[in-house]
């Protein structure tokens, strides 16, 4: 700090006299404001996770295959299933249950079973057998657990994850292709969001066969 003789110089002098009477409202201010950016930027940098970038060769079929799924969004079955578990308290199993502790579960256990038995389960195996392009398919609640599959998925709950969080937003998301471990099959994944009035209230995510989107 620059001094004239023993004394601040005018500028400086009422420079310091701010910084040490108002400090404290200083950080309430930049706590205040960082508040309220962080959640702001949390939606931003999951928006851009969405903004996927599909190969040329596939991105014709793939937009048009996207508008088609769509109806999924509203689909009466779906919504009212996802309803229903957003009311429903979780069971204390689903509620203690991890991504960790799901990884480690095999197709045969009692609660992945019941998951995959669901009414709305049932009702996506029947629409993946009606369209040979869907390899996958699953539907999350709010918070980002299952409500139902066609098949036991990686994770138990998706939440934080762009293909959660994003269509949560009332967006779409895509992923980029990947060869799944248990086909073999390259696949790329789109995330949509369940509307309820318009209202995102659970997501769906579908693995798309990319052999299918060439031809």
């Amino acid at each position: 700090m620059q001094q004239l003789g023993n004394r601040l110089k005018p500028d400086k002098l009422m420079r310091h006299w701010w910084l040490v009477h108002h400090a404290d409202s200083g950080e309430l201010i930049m706590t205040a404001w960082k508040n309220a950016f962080t959640p702001c930027l949390m939606i931003l940098i999951c928006v851009s996770a969405g903004l996927g970038q599909a190969p040329p060769e596939i991105k014709v079929k793939l937009d048009a295959k996207i508008k088609q799924l769509a109806a999924f969004s509203t689909d009466s079955e779906i919504v009212k299933e996802v309803k229903a578990h957003n009311a429903t308290p979780a069971s204390a199993e689903a509620a203690a249950m991890t991504n960790e502790k799901w990884h480690s579960l095999t197709v045969l256990d009692p609660f992945v079973r019941a998951t995959a038995k669901t009414p709305l389960s049932e009702y996506l195996k029947a629409k993946k057998s009606a369209d040979d392009t869907i390899a996958k398919v699953f539907v999350s609640g709010a918070d980002g657990s299952k409500v139902g599959f066609d098949a036991k998925t990686e994770h138990w709950t998706h939440k934080g994850m762009p293909k959660h969080e994003v269509p949560m937003t009332g967006g779409t998301w895509i992923g980029s292709v990947k060869v799944d471990d248990s086909t073999g099959q390259q696949l790329i994944q789109v995330g949509l969001p369940v509307l309820d009035d318009g209202k995102p209230i659970g997501s769906i995510v579908f693995g798309l066969r990319v052999d299918k989107l060439r031809n």
